[in-house]
């Protein structure tokens, strides 16, 4: 591009699909939003004059931060595992209304990025978290990719292809029809208000897995199969006095509230016209950043 400075406009039209790609990588909202932020600080102090393709370059730059990140965040070991050690780390949640998904949240949210795709990006290791996002999801050269890394390009590519092996052991493919999701949502809703055991059990599937983040002041839960699930579910509905459909993550979920404050952020995993997974964001520290009004 001519001259060595970038415009901030130019930057503020990419600043979606950066904010999209941090999003992927550290699943975070805050964190991506500061990443794309050090990625704007950085190319402050860089002359780009020589830069061909700024969209691409930027990418780089904000994978890079990215990395940094997450091997800073595993060095402290500040974020379990999912299910590490009987604790339970979700991502953050995308949540917005039906019809209602602004440009940028519909960047942070497409390609399918569901919180069951993000819990398992959770498990990958960063260098093969990088590699399959960047590549997989933005359609990043490896060759591009490498020098990230510090790596060749034959060994990222294995990296992308580990990477890819697990997301797709794990992370199976969904329904994808949200109209005949959101009936499987809505009946899971109508059964747990009222209390209907059985109506539970024929929404659920029978292996189904429910994992709740409460932060650092909510116990994590872990539950397995139809009957234990159904059972919470009932449990905790008699708490929300008030549960609204929406999406999350693009998918039909569900906002619960008590006494005009948010009390969780459920996401489902619907195969088969059957839940197979339930992930639920009871954080009430997290559950503050994300804006959730009744």
């Amino acid at each position: 591009m001519n001259g060595d400075v970038f415009p901030v406009d130019r930057f503020e039209a990419e600043r979606p699909g950066l904010r999209a790609v941090a999003y992927r990588m550290l699943g975070s909202l805050a964190e991506a939003e500061d990443a794309v932020q050090e990625t704007w600080m950085r190319l402050s102090r860089t002359d780009v004059s020589e830069v061909k393709n700024p969209g691409a370059w930027l990418t780089t730059v904000v994978g890079r931060i990215c990395l940094d990140m997450l091997r800073s965040r595993t060095s402290r070991r500040e974020d379990p595992l999912p299910e590490q050690d009987g604790s339970v780390r979700l991502p953050d949640p995308v949540v917005t209304g039906f019809g209602r998904v602004d440009p940028e949240q519909e960047a942070l949210i497409a390609d399918s990025v569901s919180i069951a795709l993000m819990v398992v990006l959770e498990t990958l290791s960063p260098a093969e978290r990088l590699a399959f996002v960047l590549h997989d999801m933005f359609d990043v050269p490896f060759d591009d990719i490498a020098p990230i890394l510090g790596r060749t390009t034959v060994s990222t590519r294995q990296l992308a292809s580990r990477a890819r092996r697990r997301v797709q052991g794990a992370a199976p493919a969904a329904d994808t029809d949200n109209a005949r999701k959101r009936v499987v949502v809505d009946a899971f809703l109508t059964a747990s208000r009222s209390g209907d055991f059985e109506a539970l059990l024929t929404v659920l599937d029978p292996d189904v897995v429910a994992r709740s983040d409460g932060g650092t002041l909510v116990p994590s839960v872990l539950r397995r199969g139809a009957a234990d699930v159904a059972s919470q579910a009932i449990t905790f509905a008699r708490f929300a006095a008030d549960a609204r459909l929406v999406l999350v993550n693009g998918t039909p979920g569900v906002v619960s509230f008590t006494e005009g404050r948010p009390l969780s952020v459920m996401s489902f995993t619907i195969r088969g016209g059957r839940i197979t997974a339930l992930n639920i964001l009871t954080d009430p520290e997290r559950l503050t950043t994300l804006g959730l009004s009744v």
